[in-house]
């Protein structure tokens, strides 16, 4: 049965954070909010939750998934950033959009791109994500709750615990998130290339 935390969206209460970090750090599987749409989080290393999140989601071996991390500093070190990926990234963070770029040799092979070896990252401008992030100390591995056959992402914390209950561990609510996703942006190649239209504004990456 999956844990349901309350948790307040401008002053997430400390002690419930340390709970649900302490749940990740034991391999669970989380549902939590970041400014576009629920997303599922588990530890980089959590060979197991990454298997779940693609049976729950039916995802393939192509599938990008995402570091959420920290800030700048902490994405440098999970991904390879030239100059000019360095201004674009740093003028666009934290906020809305998911990155592909070059994965470092701290990022694990199998949540590679099998043939680009990229993996998705991001920095969420969420403050309950902010919360988690800083109390875990490194990149939650995550990916979009849209779940299969739904159109849209699910956006009331106590209706996903409902649809998955059993399947993960928790859930953290702090209210409505919405149901855009990222705007998804792949700058492992000499232009960038829109890869999916979401939440964060494209024009500049045109």
């Amino acid at each position: 049965m999956a844990r349901y935390y309350d948790v307040h969206p401008d002053n997430p209460q400390p002690r419930t954070i340390g709970q649900v970090v302490e749940l990740i750090r034991a391999g669970g599987l989380v549902v939590y909010p970041t400014d576009s749409c629920f997303a599922f989080g588990c530890q980089l290393g959590n060979r197991e939750g990454l298997g779940r999140i693609r049976e729950i989601r039916r995802l393939d071996g192509r599938h990008h998934f995402t570091l959420v991390c920290r800030d700048f500093a902490q994405l440098g070190q999970f991904v390879h950033v030239d100059n000019a990926v360095f201004r674009l990234v740093k003028a666009s963070t934290p906020g809305s959009y998911t990155f592909i770029l070059p994965a470092t040799r701290e990022v694990p092979r199998r949540l590679l791109h099998p043939r680009k070896h990229t993996v998705g990252v991001r920095i969420p401008r969420h403050t309950v994500a902010q919360a988690l992030l800083t109390e875990l100390g490194e990149p939650l591995l995550s990916s979009t709750l849209l779940l299969p056959d739904h159109d849209e992402p699910m956006t009331q914390g106590w209706e996903i615990k409902e649809q998955l209950d059993g399947m993960v561990d928790a859930v953290v609510d702090s209210g409505d998130c919405g149901t855009e996703p990222t705007t998804v942006v792949d700058l492992s190649r000499d232009e960038p290339e829109i890869l999916r239209r979401g939440a964060g504004d494209p024009s500049r990456f045109e």
